[in-house]
């Protein structure tokens, strides 16, 4: 049961007390599930005495589990029945003991007031690109060129050949494609020879971070072969895994048009959130827009991380650039689109009094452990009472978004079975963003569709 305290401002103050019972069931939760896991000499699995098992994980073990677990239900519960959207939180657990109640207070800050415009009134004139003949037509192409072949050509060098070259001084080789190199590159090869020693002048350029002045490459033609295509028959088909060209042009048709539909609608979904943002009034905390900013931080160092790189080597380089300053407004611009992105959501799904219960968000919760190859409790432990909040928000800000939309465009709200799936289907995405904005795609159906069935042969041929 959760009690408000105390309430100044956007400032907030509550306590939450446990049940006995509740607390009892989470040890045995977790002394079921130490019993399953930690093996002791001498005992069978699940026979060792608790005091045994104690011994081996250390004392207050225990406790710290059935701590967290009770956290992770109780707090985002705390959070819905008291009506509260916090910013963040600041959770203070009291001592815990089996047969006894468990209480923790909670001191954090809401959101501030938002007040929304009347975005029944938003216009959406996105509309979803057209599936042509000529852009089936183009798409047929593009998977005819990703699938040539290529044949050893006795010959001088003609735009569309594949050239092996190897640099002076080097050992291996690299191929070169002419129909898609770079015009300095074509320059020096179109006309040469297997066997030619070839110079290719590559002018000054910039390469991710790192500008390179301008350079001559010493090459050698080892080898030119000229591209085959295949014709666009049922043989062709068939190395897609299609019966016929017939069937592959019908269903590429119908994938084209798919993804044509979900371009639209994510194109009209930006329009509406614009026209929600524009006619939004609210008066952020800097504070807010600097966490958000402090959180955008953090995941940019942990992708350097990943990539070899530390932060401090990419700081040190941005200023040697003099470019450190606009790096950090971008970032602060940034954090603050998101905060209102955010808030405007949030605030939709309030007034639509959209609700998420628990069956849903349980369900999504275990999709997006499953698909990550982790228990439920695993993906729980790994975001925290405050991250498990967060998701449930943004289940809110995506299930309001819907309901929004629906009602402009006069579409019926799914069925509970098909909401539910959809909301399988995107809980990858949302588990990684969490609290942040949605991104949206910018790969064309076209390109999608043809890589879609460029992937579906590829991964035929690996089998």
């Amino acid at each position: 049961m959760a009690e408000l305290i105390s309430r100044e401002g956007n400032k907030v103050e509550y306590k939450v007390s446990v049940p006995a019972a509740e607390v009892n069931r989470a040890y045995d939760q977790v002394w079921a599930g130490l019993a399953r896991d930690v093996r002791v000499p001498g005992f069978r699995p699940g026979k060792a005495p608790r005091k045994v098992i104690e011994g081996r994980v250390g004392a207050g073990y225990v406790e710290d589990q059935v701590r967290d677990r009770l956290l992770q239900v109780h707090y985002p519960q705390s959070t819905r029945d008291l009506k509260l959207n916090l910013v963040d939180a600041n959770i203070d657990p009291q001592p815990l003991k089996s047969g006894e109640a468990f209480e923790f207070t909670v001191k954090g800050e809401t959101y501030p007031e938002v007040k929304l415009g009347n975005w029944k009134e938003a216009q959406m004139s996105a509309a979803s690109p057209e599936i042509t003949d000529e852009v089936l037509g183009r798409t047929l192409s593009d998977l005819q060129e990703r699938n040539a072949t290529f044949e050893a050509a006795d010959r001088a060098i003609e735009a569309g050949d594949q050239v092996t070259i190897q640099e002076d001084g080097e050992e291996s080789s690299y191929p070169i494609y002419l129909d898609v190199a770079e015009e300095h590159v074509r320059e020096a090869l179109l006309g040469k020879n297997k066997g030619d020693t070839v110079e290719i002048n590559v002018p000054a350029h910039q390469h991710g971070d790192h500008e390179h002045p301008a350079h001559t490459v010493k090459v050698t033609v080892l080898d030119v072969k000229t591209k085959k295509l295949q014709e666009l028959d049922d043989e062709f088909a068939k190395t897609l895994n299609f019966e016929s060209i017939d069937r592959l042009r019908s269903d590429l048709k119908v994938e084209l048009e798919r993804r044509a539909q979900q371009e639209g609608d994510n194109a009209r979904r930006e329009e509406f959130i614009s026209h929600l943002v524009e006619g939004m009034q609210v008066d952020i905390p800097q504070a807010l827009i600097d966490r958000r900013r402090d959180a955008m931080m953090d995941e940019i160092k942990d992708d350097l991380k990943r990539q070899g790189v530390q932060w401090r080597e990419y700081e040190a380089f941005m200023k040697e650039q003099d470019r450190l300053g606009d790096f950090m407004d971008n970032l602060s611009k940034n954090a603050e689109i998101r905060v209102r992105r955010d808030l405007a959501l949030e605030q939709l799904a309030e007034d639509l009094n959209v609700r998420v219960n628990d069956q849903e968000f349980n369900q999504t919760m275990s999709a997006l452990a499953q698909m990550n190859n982790i228990t439920a409790q695993q993906l729980a432990d790994q975001l925290g009472p405050n991250g498990i909040n967060a998701y449930y928000i943004s289940m809110l800000r995506d299930k309001g978004l819907a309901q929004a939309i629906a009602q402009l465009t006069g579409e019926a709200q799914p069925a509970e079975a098909d909401q539910q799936a959809e909301e399988t289907e995107t809980a990858q995405a949302q588990g990684e963003e969490a609290a942040d904005g949605e991104q949206q795609a910018d790969t064309s159906a076209e390109e999608t569709a043809t890589e879609a069935a460029a992937e579906s042969k590829e991964e035929q041929a690996g089998e």
